[in-house]
């Protein structure tokens, strides 16, 4: 799971290529106040243009462990089917689980 890069606005003067190469590496930064968050510095990569703010956030936060499932469907603003159904569309997994971990689940299931 990546970090969230956390800057305060000072340290924008000094860290701006910092900034810079999170995002190009589509990476979230968040920009603090005397310590409150301010600005939720997003990515503007195609992700941005095709699914809109509310989903590309929900997508990367949800992608890079930040949020649950639900949590990330509430972000874009779908139904927890929609988001599954987003994610399915990207191909990308609604699930995560190593295959050790999942032959677990499966068997304490049946």
């Amino acid at each position: 799971m990546e970090t969230l890069d956390v800057f305060s606005v000072r340290e924008l003067r000094t860290r701006s290529g910092d900034l810079l190469r999170d995002a190009e590496r589509g990476q979230l930064a968040l920009i603090t106040k005397h310590g409150r968050p301010a600005i939720l510095a997003v990515p503007f990569d195609q992700r941005l243009l095709d699914q809109g703010v509310h989903r590309a956030l929900a997508l990367t936060l949800f992608e890079n462990r930040q949020l649950t499932l639900a949590q990330a469907a509430k972000v874009a603003g779908l139904s927890l089917d929609g988001f599954i159904d987003l994610l399915g569309s990207l191909g990308l997994a609604a699930v995560d689980y190593p295959a050790e971990e999942l032959a677990d689940e499966l068997g304490a299931a049946l």
